[in-house]
């Protein structure tokens, strides 16, 4: 498959790239940002995906993290897909949490949203394909995400076991079955029966799964969509009723925003560069 490097930055030693392509799962073209550590220069090195939140683009996290200092120190490429389909032929919605930039990384049953909105797909096959088809990276995958994109990290790696080795969250959508954002989305993506919302509902998955993959979770208390949308307590109650190993911070202070990612991503990218073996 033919990936074109439209941006192309000088970046802690390294190369912070944005590519494009044409995506067979979801029909249209896509971009996604790569950020290649110095060390990708002579070795192969693991990839940490991150997946980024509500009306977000690859842009945001390439240029509000700060991640690229942290993935030079430990020998990690960084890789940042869009947050949904796009193009004139893609369906839309009016709103901010519906549609474009809002694909809630699942694969879509209903009318007009099957026929692009495949997320779900593309972040576990297609991108990661591409990847290690045209980058110097292992098969040693991570996964982490903010908001919807945490939502997506950890229905991703609840449901694929052994394809990540470690998993992280900034204020993700635990719930999305039981709170506005993920009822509105999913209602459309997916139709009315709730069971099907289950399979990418993260504290729905907890309870079966198969791999007790480590999952570290940061949640500024001053956030102000923890009550209504976020509500982390329901991912600790289906962790602890399963037994499943988590580390959930509740971070004094801090907003919804990418100065609390920024504050701790450093953290995060060193959690996962242990577990990478990087």
């Amino acid at each position: 498959m033919t990936i074109q490097r439209i941006e192309h930055r000088a970046c802690f030693g390294g190369w912070q790239d944005v590519y494009e392509h044409a995506s067979r799962t979801l029909g249209c073209t896509m971009r996604f940002a790569v950020y290649l550590p110095p060390q990708a220069g002579t070795q192969k090195l693991p990839v940490l995906y991150w997946l980024s939140g509500l009306t977000c683009t690859e842009q945001n996290f390439i240029t509000k993290a700060g991640a690229q200092r942290y993935a030079a120190e430990h020998g990690v490429i960084l890789v940042a897909p869009d947050t949904s389909p796009r193009g004139d032929d893609v369906a839309d919605a009016d709103g901010y949490d519906l549609g474009k930039g809002a694909g809630f990384y699942v694969n879509a049953t209903q009318a007009p949203w099957a026929a692009h909105y495949r997320m779900y797909d593309y972040v576990v096959h297609e991108v990661p394909a591409l990847i290690e088809a045209n980058f110097p990276a292992t098969d040693a995958r991570a996964i982490s995400g903010h908001s919807m994109g945490g939502h997506g990290a950890l229905t991703v790696a609840l449901k694929n076991p052994g394809r990540y080795r470690s998993v992280s969250a900034f204020s993700p959508i635990v719930a999305p079955s039981q709170v506005p954002w993920g009822e509105k989305a999913f209602g459309a993506y997916l139709g009315s029966d709730r069971d099907a919302w289950k399979h990418y509902d993260a504290v729905a998955l907890i309870r079966d799964a198969s791999e007790r993959l480590p999952l570290l979770v940061d949640q500024g208390d001053a956030d102000e969509f923890l009550n209504v949308q976020l509500k982390p307590e329901l991912l600790q109650a289906a962790a602890d009723a399963a037994g499943h190993p988590l580390t959930l911070r509740l971070q004094p202070g801090y907003d919804h925003s990418y100065y609390f990612i920024a504050s701790f991503i450093g953290e995060h990218i060193a959690y996962h560069a242990k577990a990478l073996d990087a």
